[in-house]
């Protein structure tokens, strides 16, 4: 240390970098489970760029302390990527900054995904800490009373730097999966390529119309259904207009994956109220989810508008000033009553923002609930159910017809279900392990489920509604839970991303026999669904859909982003996973869960996807705000 300080004139600057790289080197290890060498050029000359940029603008004086506070800054957004990763499966750029506040509702399935390894990004405080501490007790040993090098050659060198850093963010522009792009440019190069990517999208944007977006939306859609060879018939599509009338409660389930269904632990069903439905309903088990950034609140956003998620912002953050074109708008100008029922505070990922954009007349939210401590968001979905369920008799007894949403919560991580309430005891071999509590909390999820069902049987809404009950996203945790062991403790073969991704959707409606749907879809296709049923022509009102009426379609593509990276698509056969691009990607059979080597044919699938989720983004950015 003495010869730095001779040699360096004790600046910080050597000291930060190292401190900074080493942390650069933990994070790839912890996302990318690996550190190539020639990826660590992009992390250095990022770094090298930030830090000369503050040799330049920092006096001598404040030198050491501003060196320390962007090492603390930097560690801090790398335990937080960390973190985020471990939980969302994606590196976050800047942009999710916006959800920060919302962490502590969900403290607790934050807290469980937490490792000690992680708190490996703050060992360099203490280090600092003991200097300063020296420095007070024994004269300084580090610290920035000269400049490390003159400011001409600081200026060369980061000039030099920000053009390497350059290099790295235009070639990896091109890449449209993000966990690809990241790792090749780097965390501080991925956040300025979102950066550039997002002002030149919003510059695009200043010359687009909705109207022109919407033409060009339908004419693709259009296009590509042709070339594919989608049999629809022509004339009234099946079963247009069959539910016409009647009342439609859509129950958005917490967590909820298709596995579950039909099965059996020791014996014992786990979801026999959703078996039974399922018999009795149009029930579609190859559905995916397609949420971003706001999970359960873009499911909402989802099934509601049948537009993607952008990705890089909650919707209910990003557009919850919009007018968005929405099911409970266009069913209240039909004179239903619009109402959504959710136990904790609409503040949460701005639901008193994005219910007024979806054209919700109404929300029950925590006060209007009990509080009977199911969970760390309060109120079980037993008591979601009776509040509810009062709420829709007395629009029973007015004679109005209702649109219903509820979103349930009982199931969601880290499935910690009360004792009193627990439905079901699982084997030994599942008990205090991730995958018996997430079997335990479907159960009472099923069986709350149930209840209400059975409410509305005996109050008489039951054959007069329209019953939509989907998963918004997974529930087990890959990482927590190896597909092998799942596979091996419940007698099935579980795929660690096919899976995780699949919910379930089950469609009743009275009057129609069941039918398990073999067609694929997702959150997308909820809304066209349902016009459709409810003889409610979308192309007449000038609404349009990114996804479509799954019960009219012999093949379907649908795009997903966010879990997957962009460019990931489900259709009839395959879920197909990009790499730097189409020809680096992997493809896994829907039906056998077994790799697909040759996906060549599948060219067209991935080029519309990734042309109509652009469309997507850049349709409900051109929506027009609301009124304040």
């Amino acid at each position: 240390m003495l010869l730095f300080s001779k040699r360096y004139g004790r600046s910080p600057f050597v000291v930060i970098f190292i401190m900074i790289m080493l942390k650069m080197l933990l994070f790839r290890h912890f996302i990318f489970h690996g550190i190539q060498a020639d990826r660590l050029l992009a992390d250095a000359s990022a770094v090298l760029a930030l830090l000369f940029i503050v040799e330049l603008m920092t006096s001598a004086r404040w030198k050491a302390a501003v060196f320390g506070i962007v090492n603390g800054i930097i560690s801090l957004l790398l335990f937080a990527s960390t973190i985020y990763f471990s939980y969302y499966g994606t590196v976050p750029t800047y942009t999710a900054l916006h959800g920060l506040d919302q962490v502590l509702q969900v403290r607790t399935s934050v807290g469980s995904i937490m490792q000690p390894s992680f708190y490996l990004f703050f060992v360099d405080v203490i280090v600092l800490a003991v200097i300063s501490v020296w420095n007070r007790l024994n004269g300084p040993l580090l610290e920035g009373r000269k400049r490390m090098v003159k400011p001409v050659y600081a200026g060369i060198a980061a000039l030099l730097c920000l053009t390497v850093s350059g290099g790295y963010i235009w070639s990896g522009s091109s890449i449209p999966n993000e966990i690809v792009q990241a790792e090749s440019l780097g965390f501080l190069d991925y956040q300025v390529a979102a950066a550039i990517k997002e002002n030149k999208e919003q510059a695009a944007l200043r010359s687009g119309s909705v109207e022109e977006t919407s033409a060009s939306a339908e004419s693709l859609q259009a296009d590509y259904f042709d070339q594919i060879g989608q049999a629809v018939e022509a004339g009234t599509p099946s079963f247009f207009g069959f539910a016409k009338g009647k009342n439609v409660i859509v129950i958005q389930m917490e967590a909820f994956q298709n596995f579950a269904v039909n099965l059996a632990v020791d014996g014992k069903p786990i979801t026999p109220v959703l078996n039974e439905l399922a018999k009795e309903s149009f029930y579609f088990p190859h559905f995916f989810q397609q949420i971003g950034q706001g999970n359960t609140s873009d499911a909402e956003f989802l099934s509601n508008t049948s537009i993607y998620p952008t990705g890089v912002i909650a919707m209910s953050t990003g557009y919850g000033d919009r007018v968005l074109p929405s099911l409970p708008r266009l069913l209240g100008e039909k004179g239903y009553e619009t109402n959504t029922f959710h136990i904790n505070d609409v503040t949460f990922w701005d639901r008193n923002r994005m219910y007024p954009a979806l054209g919700f007349a109404k929300y029950y939210d925590k006060p209007s609930f009990e509080n009977d401590h199911f969970n760390s968001f309060g109120a079980s979905d037993e008591e979601l159910y009776k509040v509810g369920l009062s709420k829709l008799q007395e629009l029973k007894g007015q004679n109005k017809s209702f649109y219903a949403q509820f979103v349930t919560t009982s199931s969601h991580h880290p499935f910690k279900v009360p004792g009193d309430k627990q439905k079901i005891s699982m084997p030994d071999n599942l008990k205090d392990t991730q995958l018996g509590d997430y079997l335990t909390a479907l159960n009472y999820t099923d069986y709350a489920l149930g209840q209400f069902i059975d409410g509305l049987k005996a109050s008489g809404m039951w054959e007069n509604t329209v019953l939509v009950a989907y998963g918004d996203h997974y529930g087990l945790q890959k990482k927590d839970n190896d597909p092998a062991w799942v596979s091996e403790q419940l007698g099935i073969t579980y795929d660690g991303d096919l899976d995780r991704f699949n919910i379930p959707l089950f469609v009743h409606v009275p009057g129609a026999d069941g039918k398990v749907m073999d067609q694929v879809g997702g959150q997308v296709d909820i809304m066209p669904t349902v016009a459709n049923l409810l003889g409610v022509s979308l192309k007449d009102e000038a609404y349009t859909a990114f996804g479509h009426d799954l019960l009219n379609m012999t093949s379907n593509v649908i795009g997903m982003r966010y879990y997957l990276p962009t460019g990931s698509f489900f259709n009839n056969d395959i879920l197909f996973v990009p790499g730097k691009g189409f020809e680096d990607g992997k493809a896994i059979d829907i039906r056998t869960k077994q790799p697909v080597s040759d996906f060549g044919q599948y060219r067209a699938d991935y080029d519309y996807i990734l042309e109509l989720m652009k469309l997507s983004d850049d349709y409900v950015r051109l929506l027009p705000k609301r009124a304040p």
